[in-house]
């Protein structure tokens, strides 16, 4: 969700607040990918550190949640699972995270009805903070599974931060009823994949497109049919790859690999869920029946019970259908 704020309600909320937020003529380079940027990990997570200055009110909070829900929507979204860090969203003003956590569940549930897109939230955690502060994150979420916290995420600077200290907690994220996705093979290699499955349990892999530097590891994805939840232009920007037309997209699906598109940061990437789309199949040559076979793939791996899911499903194969 951090990613996915509207530039619009940037330049409004530094309006409103001024200092200490960015002047107005530079916000764009500091909280978006720019042709001219270095595409490096520091670059892109650089892009977060000024965001986590406009969360300055519960006010802010709401109406970013509204509205990435309601830009999903206009994209023909029809489910989102939005990752929200509580972390990054209480620092500004030192708001106790449990405030924070509710007021996104609340904005979210109501924009839900108001745009008709089925939301569900995962609370996300970097690897790169306090242990601490990630149990907290974990239990308070556990504490909103009926709200429609869905899932519980670990994120941040992989290149730099091992996720095997946070494999205790996870597992009892599990056991408290949330499900785990992990961002990894993304900055690192796909040791971090292994161990993202075996020792943090995941039932998703964010990125994970380094997967491919090992056989052994993209066997045992392969085997456990892991969900893989790919962002083509965040691992350009990022510097995950060269370019996107050698992406490893394709090489993934030919290996028999669970691959899906996803967008990773809107806002900072300056794409949609449609754009995505559109760049696999026009540019990675992916067919269309291939593009709805891996969307329909990734309703299958959502946080959601059977019946829910088998009905998201269903409505998607009748729209298909229809096209």
């Amino acid at each position: 969700m951090e990613g996915s704020v509207r530039l619009t309600t940037l330049l409004e909320v530094r309006r409103a607040h001024g200092r200490p937020l960015p002047d107005t003529g530079k916000l764009p380079e500091l909280v978006q990918v720019n042709p001219a940027d270095k595409y490096t990990f520091e670059n892109f997570l650089s892009k977060f550190q000024t965001l986590r200055l406009f969360y300055r009110s519960p006010e802010i909070i709401d109406r970013i949640t509204r509205e990435t829900i309601a830009d999903a929507a206009a994209d023909n979204v029809r489910y989102l699972e939005l990752r929200f860090t509580p972390v990054a969203l209480s620092r500004a003003e030192s708001f106790p995270l449990a405030e924070v956590m509710d007021w996104v569940v609340t904005a979210a549930n109501e924009a839900e009805k108001q745009y008709q897109v089925k939301t569900r939230l995962i609370a996300s955690v970097n690897r790169q903070e306090s242990l601490d502060l990630a149990a907290e994150v974990a239990r308070l979420a556990a504490d909103r599974r009926d709200k429609g916290i869905v899932g519980l995420d670990l994120a941040g600077n992989e290149a730099q931060h091992t996720g095997l200290p946070f494999a205790g907690l996870f597992k009892e994220a599990r056991q408290m009823g949330l499900h785990i996705t992990i961002h990894a093979g993304e900055w690192a290699g796909a040791e971090n994949v292994r161990m993202a499955i075996q020792e943090l349990e995941a039932e998703r892999i964010g990125h994970g497109v380094r997967v491919l530097e090992d056989p052994e590891v993209v066997v045992l994805a392969r085997e456990r049919y892991i969900p893989f939840e790919v962002c083509i232009t965040s691992n350009l920007q990022s510097g995950v790859v060269p370019t996107n037309t050698v992406h490893p997209f394709p090489r993934m699906l030919s290996l028999g690999l669970n691959a899906t598109i996803h967008t990773d940061d809107p806002s900072i990437s300056q794409i949609t869920l449609g754009n995505e789309y559109s760049y696999a199949c026009e540019n990675l040559r992916l067919p269309l029946e291939t593009l709805n076979n891996r969307i329909l793939a990734a309703a299958k791996a959502a946080f959601l019970p059977v019946i829910e899911r088998d009905q998201l499903i269903k409505s998607l194969q009748t729209e298909f259908a229809a096209v």
